[in-house]
């Protein structure tokens, strides 16, 4: 006869035994104690993963909101929470990737059918498109991909929001962000008067 499974103790060594039933109830110091404890883990991973110290605080970001709205799909039972947090972690970073080389086939594309009658374009024009692109592809990916979004696909705040998968307060900083730095960059380059 197989043994029943012991009671679900806390999800790390030091959580109080009522922790899980204080997060699932929607208790934001039991988010709070979460985020203490495993934010650093999140962070670590995304500055691996990402390369980037703002991309893995957005990530960090990311994965304590997917967190707390999917709380109650957590079940201590199957694993710790540094596990599942792990699990999200690795989740949102595989939908970044994918949402990126997404990005490089659909600006592919674009190439190949662009119209290439570039010769009755003014000259100004032409440079200018090549300074602003030179510029954009210094910006970190996700900032690029916000901001082309909302320039050249005319998508607002929660329609970028909502096709990446991104806080609305994150879009709303890396286009802030992203205009900061590229106005920095053509008032020193002298592209800008």
């Amino acid at each position: 006869m197989s043994q029943p499974n012991p009671p679900p103790g806390p999800p790390w060594p030091g959580a109080d035994e009522r922790w899980v039933e204080r997060f699932q109830a929607g208790d934001d110091r039991a988010l709070r104690e979460a985020y203490d404890r495993f934010g650093g883990m999140v962070l670590r991973v995304g500055l691996l993963r990402l390369g980037n110290q703002h991309d893995a605080e957005d990530l960090v970001q990311m994965v304590f909101v997917r967190a707390w709205k999917g709380r109650a799909g957590f079940d201590p039972t199957k694993g710790s929470l540094g596990a599942w947090l792990l699990g999200i972690t690795r989740r949102l970073i595989a939908d970044r990737y994918a949402a990126l080389d997404r990005d490089r086939r659909i600006v592919a594309a674009a190439e190949q059918v662009a119209p290439t009658d570039v010769e009755s374009a003014p000259a100004d024009r032409v440079v200018d498109r090549v300074v602003v692109g030179n510029e954009l592809d210094k910006l970190p990916a996700e900032q690029r991909r916000v901001i082309l979004l909302a320039f050249y696909g005319e998508l607002s705040h929660s329609q970028i929001a909502a096709t990446t998968g991104l806080p609305i307060g994150t879009v709303k900083s890396h286009i802030r962000r992203a205009l900061i730095q590229l106005r920095k960059r053509w008032e020193v380059d002298g592209a800008t008067s």
